[in-house]
Protein backbone atom coordinates (compact mmCIF):
# COMPACT_ATOMS: atom_id res chain seq x y z
CA UNK A 1 0.00 0.00 0.00
CA UNK A 2 1.28 3.59 -0.25
CA UNK A 3 3.16 5.27 2.10
CA UNK A 4 1.31 9.07 0.72
CA UNK A 5 -1.46 9.16 3.35
CA UNK A 6 -2.57 11.58 6.43
CA UNK A 7 -4.89 9.29 7.94
CA UNK A 8 -4.96 5.51 9.14
CA UNK A 9 -8.24 3.75 10.11
CA UNK A 10 -8.16 0.26 11.70
CA UNK A 11 -11.48 -1.23 11.13
CA UNK A 12 -10.46 -5.05 11.55
CA UNK A 13 -12.69 -6.73 13.47
CA UNK A 14 -16.14 -4.79 12.49
CA UNK A 15 -19.02 -5.40 10.17
CA UNK A 16 -21.05 -3.49 8.37
CA UNK A 17 -21.99 -1.00 8.65
CA UNK A 18 -19.26 0.28 11.29
CA UNK A 19 -16.37 0.48 8.81
CA UNK A 20 -18.45 2.36 5.89
CA UNK A 21 -19.76 4.73 8.93
CA UNK A 22 -16.43 5.75 10.52
CA UNK A 23 -14.65 5.88 6.62
CA UNK A 24 -17.51 8.40 6.21
CA UNK A 25 -16.94 10.42 9.10
CA UNK A 26 -13.25 10.61 8.81
CA UNK A 27 -13.62 11.37 4.48
CA UNK A 28 -15.78 14.28 6.16
CA UNK A 29 -12.99 15.86 8.09
CA UNK A 30 -10.74 15.77 5.36
CA UNK A 31 -9.87 18.18 2.40
CA UNK A 32 -10.09 17.40 -0.99
CA UNK A 33 -6.96 15.40 -2.20
CA UNK A 34 -6.08 13.92 1.32
CA UNK A 35 -5.73 10.22 1.38
CA UNK A 36 -6.75 7.60 4.10
CA UNK A 37 -5.34 4.29 4.22
CA UNK A 38 -8.09 1.59 5.74
CA UNK A 39 -7.57 -2.05 7.12
CA UNK A 40 -11.04 -4.14 7.26
CA UNK A 41 -11.53 -7.30 7.74
CA UNK A 42 -15.40 -7.64 6.69
CA UNK A 43 -15.53 -8.54 2.86
CA UNK A 44 -18.39 -6.31 2.53
CA UNK A 45 -16.86 -3.41 2.99
CA UNK A 46 -14.75 -3.55 -0.59
CA UNK A 47 -18.64 -3.26 -2.02
CA UNK A 48 -19.38 -0.87 0.42
CA UNK A 49 -16.06 1.24 -0.64
CA UNK A 50 -16.76 1.20 -3.72
CA UNK A 51 -19.82 2.55 -4.44
CA UNK A 52 -19.05 5.64 -1.40
CA UNK A 53 -16.58 6.58 -3.52
CA UNK A 54 -18.31 6.12 -7.00
CA UNK A 55 -21.34 8.12 -5.63
CA UNK A 56 -19.74 10.78 -3.49
CA UNK A 57 -16.98 11.67 -5.91
CA UNK A 58 -13.79 10.40 -4.12
CA UNK A 59 -11.38 7.58 -5.56
CA UNK A 60 -10.97 4.42 -4.13
CA UNK A 61 -7.11 4.75 -5.15
CA UNK A 62 -5.49 0.98 -4.13
CA UNK A 63 -7.47 -2.19 -2.84
CA UNK A 64 -5.55 -5.23 -1.66
CA UNK A 65 -5.93 -8.22 0.05
CA UNK A 66 -3.96 -10.62 2.27
CA UNK A 67 -6.32 -13.68 3.68
CA UNK A 68 -8.81 -11.93 5.76
CA UNK A 69 -7.37 -8.36 5.95
CA UNK A 70 -8.31 -6.18 3.39
CA UNK A 71 -6.32 -2.51 2.35
CA UNK A 72 -8.25 0.36 0.87
CA UNK A 73 -6.67 3.76 0.06
CA UNK A 74 -9.13 6.56 -0.75
CA UNK A 75 -8.70 9.86 -1.85
CA UNK A 76 -11.19 12.65 -1.10
CA UNK A 77 -12.83 14.25 -4.50
CA UNK A 78 -13.11 17.79 -4.91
Amino acid sequence: MSDDVQYEIDATGLICPEPLMIVRNRVREMRPGERVHVVATDPSTTRDFRNFCRFLGHTLEELGATGERLEFVIEKGR
